[in-house]
């Protein structure tokens, strides 16, 4: 599995972990680091001096590259910056906005940065601002998303760039990797799957809520107001279907839901928090240790490709 990224990162396996809010704490990101992988701690709308503790305890954790993610519209995002600079990690990624404003600062620091996008205009504009790489972020992924799917955009910002391109969005063992790497991906990004992990430190009825949810539970509210997010259907969710049917505002619809994710993830009400997943959720059945889930993705690649091989010659 060596790619560009792998040279980029110093990391044995291109496998990024999702910086999921209230999820990805320095735990599960040095869990990762440690399994081969590229762990993220997910700074969301927590302030700086929380992202800097979180740093310190992964590095007591790993001594492996590990980074954080980014989520731009943060009220706190340029004290998040000089602390992702000062604390010297291998990458960052980022979401929810551009941030090509940062990205001189970043690469005076060695900071690689991998912006999520959702388009491929976005993913060339980054390119020509100097990213080192983007993810391809498909609309099955779980929380905020886009419209296209990973199958459809994946090639197309391939295609569009020449920087490393990562894909994420319905990706949750062996197959799906082989899969973006047959779309040109050079590594993968995955969330949903990590959840479920061992060290994952998220409230056990989140967890839980994952591994038994169906094919169809991963829905999206918000579609209609233009803040579309994807999360497993509760009262919550039917809460938000029923205020897009009576043609809420924006505000409306972001107070219903204030402070949903922390709910459901730290104080464990599934039924009333946001459980952000994506649509994989229905195929994650175990809860499991990092080092397993790497290695399940990686092992069981050789028999995958495989499996291609006898279908092509047959």
């Amino acid at each position: 599995m060596k790619s560009r990224i792998c040279d980029l990162l110093g990391i044995q396996y291109p496998i990024f972990q999702g910086g999921m809010a209230w999820v990805s704490t320095a735990e599960l990101a040095a869990a990762v680091s440690n399994a081969g992988g590229f762990g993220i701690i997910a700074a969301g709308g927590a302030p700086a001096d929380y992202v800097r503790e979180q740093i310190h305890k992964a590095k007591t954790l790993t001594n492996k590259p590990f980074g954080v993610n980014v989520m731009l519209l943060s009220p706190y995002v340029e004290e998040i910056m000089k602390v992702v600079c000062e604390e010297g990690l291998a990458a960052i990624t980022t979401g929810a906005g551009n941030p090509a404003k940062y990205i001189p600062a970043l690469k005076e620091a060695g900071v690689k940065i991998f912006p999520v996008v959702p388009s491929v205009a976005l993913a060339k504009k980054m390119e020509k601002d100097g990213a080192d790489g983007v993810i391809a972020e498909g609309t099955e992924s779980g929380g905020h998303i886009g419209e296209l799917t990973t199958m459809a955009l994946t090639p197309q910002v391939v295609d569009a760039v020449s920087i490393p391109v990562l894909a994420a969005g319905g990706i949750a063992d062996s197959r799906g990797v082989a899969a973006a790497f047959a779309l040109g991906a050079e590594g993968v990004q995955i969330g949903t799957r990590f959840i479920c992990s061992t060290e994952c430190t998220v409230h056990e009825n989140y967890k839980k809520a994952v591994e038994n949810a169906k094919d169809r539970d991963a829905v999206v509210s918000g579609r209609g107001i233009g803040h579309p997010v994807r999360s497993l259907k509760n009262k919550l969710t039917k809460g938000f279907e029923k205020l897009e049917a009576e043609h809420c505002t924006v505000e409306q619809f972001e107070e219903y839901g204030a402070g949903g994710l922390r709910i459901a993830a730290v104080e464990g009400d599934v039924v009333n928090g946001s459980v952000m997943a994506g649509q994989i959720a229905g195929m994650v059945s175990n809860i499991k240790p990092c080092a397993e889930i790497i290695a399940d993705l990686v092992g069981g690649l050789p028999a995958v490709l495989g499996h291609i091989s006898e279908k092509l010659e047959g």
